[in-house]
């Protein structure tokens, strides 16, 4: 039952018993609307998109990085090489970029005999990953064309193998723009 103006017309407020047409009623059941709606379309988008989670085995990486690293950097020290990443200044979508790597033992001998290999790791999108081998110029140096498809920024990755081991000698970020 709701009370009439003198004109006839119900009153809209919150002593009118009817539901449905108490503004506060409204209000909240729009809330409960707008949160469900962008609920739905956060589900959506995180079953559509990448995770975002691009390492495989990344809970064992995290675990033990501290440890890892430290082997690593007292790998890459005893061996003693001097190495350098030339990477050019500005890297423009879809044009070929030359990367160059240079490399010389504890005495400042190039080195011939290894295999040099370079991972273009997009940490945004993993399907956007690729590896290139870089190909030997000159003594101690590589180099390599790349073609970057996606914008954004990307982390080179240097991986150098001589004989039967493997060594992660170089991480460089990089930014790859438009005109």
């Amino acid at each position: 039952m709701t009370k009439d103006n003198k004109d006839g017309s119900s009153f809209i407020s919150q002593s009118n018993k009817q539901a449905m047409r108490n503004p506060w009623v409204l209000g909240w059941l729009g809330l409960l609307a707008i949160v469900l709606v962008v609920n739905i379309g956060m589900i959506s988008t995180a079953l559509i998109t990448s995770p975002g989670l691009v390492e495989q085995d990344y809970y064992e990486k995290g675990r033990d990085h501290e440890e890892n690293f430290l082997k690593k950097q007292a790998a890459r020290n005893a061996l003693g090489w001097n190495f350098k990443l030339d990477v050019p200044a500005k890297i423009l979508l879809g044009q070929s970029a030359i990367l160059r790597f240079s490399v010389v033992d504890k005495v400042g001998v190039p080195l011939d005999d290894i295999k040099v290999d370079v991972k273009a790791y997009r940490p945004s999108d993993v399907t956007a990953d690729f590896n290139v081998v870089m190909d030997s110029f000159a003594p101690g140096q590589y180099q390599t064309k790349v073609n970057f498809m996606l914008k954004g920024i990307w982390e080179l990755k240097v991986k150098v193998t001589q004989g039967s081991e493997t060594y992660e000698l170089y991480e460089q970020r990089i930014s790859v723009t438009t005109l």
